[in-house]
């Protein structure tokens, strides 16, 4: 067998492994012993198979999430740098009264700005913190439900980028169109479990400002051959530590500026 063959077939057993984990919501091993911890290339090429296969199902591709953008964030799991991964249209639960917890293995939450795009983002040049704003029509305050296919979230950077960023599913609360949004870098955000504080962050929490998140994204999608297009949502990345979710919690986060918004989690059975 050559190389290039052997690493193809190590990423279509990091692939399986994370579909079978997926389909029969039991956790894996860690996707890392066959492609590697650190080799983002290979990670995303996982990644691309994993969605590739969820296309094939019937799933529709509707945005992309940044994760890792939180230094408590990536102390809580020991990476050092930002990931993105595909949204899909059933992974968004805005309308839900409650999330089924049978709908995920091992889910945490975690606050954070969403974007919704008012045109592609198709620009030949590096897009920064500012320029990108243009290409923006509304903000919301959101709630992200990651999710892990790997076991006890024993993850690594490559583990994480295979796994499509560790996503589950996202609530989308208030929003406000564009040209009504604050400084995105100076925004404060509470979360709270039944009422008690579980979490904060500020703005600048997420690799500077979500604004300037957007851009890592619309600018690394690009090198990726896959560019952000019009009435995508964007999931900016977390403003404050992840926090596991328990069975019939409530969980709420304000996001000054913006506005608030919340997830309700049925019982363990359910």
């Amino acid at each position: 067998m050559t190389r290039s063959s052997t690493v193809q077939s190590a990423r279509t057993d990091a692939a399986q492994r994370l579909l079978r984990a997926e389909r029969d919501r039991v956790p894996c091993n860690p996707v890392r012993e066959l492609i590697g911890s650190a080799d983002v290339v290979a990670a995303y090429a996982v990644q691309s198979a994993v969605v590739a296969d969820s296309v094939a199902r019937g799933r529709v591709p509707t945005g992309r999430k940044i994760g890792l953008t939180s230094p408590a964030v990536q102390a809580q799991l020991g990476v050092d740098q930002p990931d993105f991964g595909v949204l899909f249209a059933d992974m968004d639960r805005s309308t839900d009264d409650v999330v089924r917890m049978n709908l995920l293995m091992q889910p945490k939450v975690e606050a954070e700005v969403a974007f919704v795009l008012g045109a592609d983002i198709d620009i030949d040049v590096d897009a920064d913190a500012e320029s990108v704003r243009r290409f923006v029509a509304l903000g919301f305050a959101a709630i992200e439900i990651v999710d892990s296919r790997i076991a006890g979230w024993d993850i690594t950077l490559g583990d994480t980028v295979a796994d499509n960023a560790s996503s589950g599913l996202y609530v989308l609360g208030d929003q406000l169109a564009i040209g009504d949004l604050p400084d995105l870098a100076a925004i404060t955000m509470s979360m709270s479990e039944n009422g008690t504080e579980v979490s904060t962050g500020v703005g600048s929490d997420c690799l500077s400002s979500p604004w300037a998140a957007l851009a890592w994204l619309a600018n690394t999608a690009r090198e990726f051959g896959s560019p952000l297009r019009a009435g995508e949502v964007v999931l900016s990345g977390a403003l404050g530590p992840m926090v596991p979710v328990r069975p019939g919690g409530t969980y709420t986060a304000t996001v000054s500026g913006i506005g608030s918004v919340s997830v309700t989690f049925a019982g363990a059975d359910a």
